[in-house]
């Protein structure tokens, strides 16, 4: 990896490797730069170096390069300069959403452009090999070419941006904004797995910020504005999924809504709530679940009422006309929440989910049986004022199909008014979020309501009918469709009715006391006899005892306030004492409870734990034995098709046959087919020769008449068109003819003109061959010139690389001969040196024989023999040594004894000691080894030059 001072020094190196075309290179510096640790400092050239390291990123499309940049860049800026890494961003998807433009309208020029050489061929044969081998058109190939790389780029980046900015409170508005380009890009280019993958991307991210509460810079969805954003994207999903078609995404998306809302527990703006229940209506109605469809439409209803002060009345009608239809179009047997304990437990959990996404909590009102259902949304609508603001055609229908008793002409009463319902509708002005308002999308509903109307009604009165007269009664339907409707409405216990066809009646069973109808009438009709009796026989009023009562009443009330008072108190420190009592035992109870809470959650745990793995393999085997069974029973449905075809009895029996024997019997039954096909293919083959050989014997005769008739008739044709061709010979013969005549005049003219062209034209050939030879000629010489230059110039740079050669090889001897030179004199100075010390310590050693027999002449003692010599010192030493012993120094004080003593002995005194027991007495001539005179010879000159015993007491006292 390369190191720069500086970060400008990387944007230049990377712009001149972009230069010479090396952008590889020039991505690996600045990627080499932006995760070096070295420049962790936010600084305006690391922006450049940004910019320009994304433009890299996508015109190599270099996703995973992009990603680990941006990363980088974000722990850069995260504190110092958020709109930086904004600005980046935004420029990364700018220039990937323009590159896949480019890419998409480059195709399209590639497929628009005209490239075919023969007009009259329709495609060349390399197309058409080509198309036969991919199996895939012109555009499908382009495509996959150019455009698809370039649309996968452009999701990753969409991929890579929000998964950079997710749970960042400071950059919530551009993930917002990512967010809904990456929507607008799966919507344009009808992106429907892409779609699917970027909502779970987004609820994995809020669902990641609910998790980890810790986190650092994490939005707070508390806030309106942070709330609002997240409302906004998920408003957004939910509209493409509904116009991609992708409805369970949708009610995915419906869910995050809802789930938003609970968590924050804010009511979002009205606008917000207004699509919300649109889409509501739109993903219901596709689900065919017409009940939540009506309650979604209600609530937008109560909406718009509500907070939309510019809706006009021709909206507000077109709008409550569409709840009251949506509430008629449940079917009136829908009683699934009223009947509870005849539900699932998954069908419970689906309602309620759906009651909780529409704003109604089923777990509020466990008494209230009714609850979404289709007679207490009525109730509702006509509580709310909502028939009053219908159209007329759309009240008519309610009342006939509701509250009316027309059992002969319900369905003809009822025709005109849909009719006229089916027209109405049309875009809301004053309602921008509510799109186009259709009331034809109801009449089936109301058709198929009508229907079964009737069939209550006549059933309370007729006991059987005809069925040509029911089919009268009901213009809507054909009877096979009124018969499915039926059977319908008796599985649900809406009507009883049996339908004879070999009779061709329809037989309506008689209502028990218990029904529904018949108790009705009794009970209405009971009422009516009940207010006749009373309005006949009023019932007699009693005299008041209130006047007996009155004087005895104020000692009454002061009696009963005083016991009040009484049992007051009492009740009081009763209940104080219930309640110290009540919360020791909560408190008990509360440690109990904990512990077996825990208890319980560990057991459930491993319990579901347990379960979990049983059902999946329970689900495994369920599914493989289905997958078995659907396998057996599509070889049993062809078998049996087989069999009936050839007009057989199926006798195989789905239950007891196996995949293995269905196999074996399906092999067996195609094995003899096929014989059975070739005896047929045989027997037809032998019909046919004889049909053929009998057909040929007939007509033979009659093709030999026809040939010899054809051929009289081609004769007489051969002559006539052999006369008329020689008719027009000689016309044109003629002809000819007389256009030699007229030619031959300008024949000289014609010669003239020949030559005279010929001439002018040779001329210019010889004049145009003349100028190429010279052109060549000097070409060639041109490049002969260049030639001899070249020549000239090899040579010269041959002498000049010979001569450095040898320039350098002199300089290699000379310093060869210099380096050899400096260490042969080094080597003398060693040896020198090495001589000069041997002889140092030869004198050392002899000075140092002197000192000893120096002092042993000075003690007395017998010389004793020298020790032998080394072989290098001289011989001379010891003799040397005693005569310099024995010649006394004339400048020495010598004391009277002594001198007494060595003239007995004829000897000299032995030289005066120091007290270090050194001597005093030395040769003038003695030098120490670097050529000074001894430090003792200088204080014996003293001493001699100054005279005195003072002096030579104070040398003793002070040899130094």
């Amino acid at each position: 990896m390369t190191s720069f001072l500086k970060p400008e020094n990387a944007l230049k190196r990377a712009e001149e490797l972009i230069n010479v075309g090396q952008k590889q290179d020039a991505l690996q510096t600045l990627h080499d730069l932006i995760t070096s640790k070295r420049y962790r400092a936010w600084q305006k050239t690391l922006e450049r170096i940004m910019f320009k390291y994304v433009e890299l990123c996508v015109d190599m499309r270099k996703g995973r390069f992009a990603k680990d940049g941006l990363i980088q860049y974000r722990i850069i800026c995260q504190q110092v300069n958020v709109s930086s890494l904004e600005e980046v961003i935004k420029h990364f998807m700018h220039l990937s959403t323009e590159k896949a433009e480019q890419a998409r309208s480059q195709a399209q020029a590639l497929e628009e452009a005209l490239d075919v050489d023969d007009l009259e061929a329709d495609k060349r044969p390399e197309d058409l090999m080509l198309s036969y081998v991919s199996g895939e058109k012109g555009k499908d190939r382009s495509d996959r070419e150019l455009v698809t790389p370039w649309f996968k780029f452009l999701w990753e980046t969409y991929r890579t941006v929000l998964e950079i900015l997710r749970n960042n409170s400071k950059l919530e508005a551009l993930y917002a904004m990512t967010a809904h380009r990456a929507f607008q890009f799966c919507k344009q280019y009808k992106r429907t797995t892409e779609f699917r993958r970027l909502c779970e991307i987004i609820r994995n991210h809020l669902a990641n910020l609910n998790k980890y509460r810790d986190q650092r810079d994490r939005p707070d969805l508390s806030a309106p504005e942070s709330l609002q954003l997240y409302l906004d994207t998920r408003v957004e999903q939910l509209k493409i999924a509904t116009e991609l078609e992708l409805w369970q995404e949708a009610f995915r998306s419906v869910e995050d809504i809802h789930g938003l809302m609970c968590l924050v527990k804010k009511t979002p703006k009205p606008s917000l709530m207004v699509v919300y229940y649109v889409k509501l209506t739109e993903i219901f109605w596709i689900s065919s679940s017409h009940l939540y469809h009506a309650y979604a439409w209600f609530r937008l209803f109560l909406l718009q009422k509500s907070f939309n002060k510019n809706l006009s009345q021709k909206d507000l009608q077109l709008i409550a006309s569409s709840v009251v239809l949506a509430a008629l179009s449940v079917p009136p047997h829908d009683r699934t929440h009223g009947a509870s304990h005849l539900e699932l437990e998954h069908e419970k959990e689906r309602n309620l989910r759906m009651a909780n996404l529409i704003g109604f909590n089923l777990e509020s009102k466990p008494e209230s049986r009714e609850m979404l259902s289709r007679s207490s949304l009525l109730a509702e609508l006509a509580s709310k004022g909502v028939m009053s603001c219908v159209t007329q055609e759309v009240k008519d229908v309610y009342h006939l199909l509701e509250h009316e008793f027309h059992p002969s002409d319900l369905a003809l009463k009822a025709l005109p008014l849909i009719t006229k319902i089916s027209k109405l509708g049309g875009k809301l002005s004053t309602a921008s979020s509510v799109p186009e308002v259709q009331l034809s999308q109801y009449v089936p509903s109301l058709e198929r309501l009508a229907t079964m109307r009737l069939l209550q009604q006549v059933s309370n009165v007729y006991q059987t009918m005809k069925i040509e007269t029911l089919s009268g009664m009901i213009p809507f339907f054909d009877f096979s469709v009124v018969e499915k409707i039926a059977v319908d409405a008796v599985k649900q216990k809406f009507v009883s009715m049996k339908v004879d066809h070999m009779k061709n009646v329809v037989i309506f069973c008689k209502t028990s006391l218990e029904s529904d109808g018949l108790r009705d009438h009794l009970a209405n009709f009971a009422e009516q006899l009940n207010k006749a009796r009373q309005m006949i026989y009023p019932p007699d009023r009693k005299p008041s005892k209130l006047g007996a009562l009155l004087p005895t009443l104020t000692e009454v009330v002061a009696k009963e306030h005083k016991r009040l008072l009484a049992r007051k108190s009492i009740i009081e420190k009763r209940k104080e004492e219930q309640e110290r009592q009540l919360l020791e035992m909560e408190r008990e109870e509360e440690s109990k409870r904990l512990r077996l809470q825990k208890i319980t959650e560990e057991a459930e745990q491993r319990r579901l734990a347990t379960e979990y793995e049983q059902r999946k393999n329970q689900r495994i085997l369920r599914e493989i034995e289905e997958r078995e069974i659907e396998e057996a029973q599509a070889l049993l449905q062809e078998a049996e098709k087989r069999i009936k075809k050839k007009g057989k009895k199926p006798i195989i029996e789905g239950d007891k046959m196996t995949k293995q024997t269905l196999m074996e019997l399906t092999l067996t039954e195609q094995l003899r087919e096929r014989q059975e096909m070739e005896k047929k293919l045989q027997k037809l083959a032998k019909t046919m020769d004889y049909l053929e050989r009998a057909k040929r014997e007939e007509a033979a005769p009659l093709i030999e008449a026809a040939y010899q008739q054809r051929l009289v008739e081609e004769r007489l044709l051969h002559e006539r068109e052999q006369q008329q061709e020689v008719e027009l010979s000689k016309q044109r013969h003629e002809g000819d003819l007389k256009e030699k005549e007229r030619l031959v005049r300008m024949m000289g003219n014609k010669e003239i003109y020949q030559v005279r062209v010929v001439s002018h034209r040779q001329a210019e050939f010889n004049r145009l061959r003349r100028e190429r030879e010279e052109r060549i000629s000097r070409i060639l010489q041109s490049r002969k010139q260049e030639r001899e230059k070249m020549r000239k110039l090899k040579y010269y740079l041959k002498l000049e690389e010979e001569r450095q050669q040898k320039m350098r090889e002199e300089e290699e001897a000379r310093k060869r001969e210099e380096a050899e030179r400096r260490k042969k004199e080094e080597a003398e100075r060693l040896a020198k040196l090495a001589e000069i010390a041997e002889k140092q310590r030869q004198r050392e050693r002899e000075l140092e024989e002197k000192e000893r027999q120096r002092k042993e002449a000075l003690l007395g003692r017998a010389v004793e023999p020298a020790p032998p010599a080394r072989q290098s010192e001289p011989v001379t030493a010891p003799a040397a040594a005693a005569a310099a012993a024995a010649a006394p120094n004339p400048g020495k004080y010598v004391p009277k004894f002594m001198r007494d003593r060595a003239e007995r002995t004829g000897t000299a005194p032995p030289p005066e000691t120091d007290r270090w027991g050194n001597s005093s007495s030395r040769p003038d001539g003695d030098r120490r080894p670097d050529g000074d005179r001894w430090r003792g010879d200088d204080r014996r000159s003293s001493y001699v030059s100054g005279g005195g015993s003072r002096s030579s007491s104070s040398w003793s006292r002070n040899p130094r």
